[in-house]
């Protein structure tokens, strides 16, 4: 059986650790929060590139015509 979670392993300062637990701060939750946020970074970056590489094709399409077909097929129904 798998478990849908890992563990990843960080090392900080010890001064860091002990600052944190003094603050009541838990560095697990700290650490999934930032991975979270940095993972939504890199999908949000990713479909930027897409999003501009996707303006170029459809800069080149004729609405008028897409128009035109799509009339054309509700008309055939």
């Amino acid at each position: 059986m798998t478990t849908k979670y890992v563990t990843i392993s960080v090392k900080v300062p010890r001064k860091v650790k002990e600052e944190l637990e003094r603050a009541g701060v838990r560095p697990g939750k700290v650490a999934k929060e930032a991975i979270t946020r940095k993972l939504a970074e890199v999908r949000l970056k990713k479909l930027e590139q897409r999003a501009e590489e996707l303006r170029d094709v459809l800069e080149k399409v004729d609405v008028r015509r897409v128009v035109a077909h799509i009339r054309e097929d509700r008309e055939s129904r």
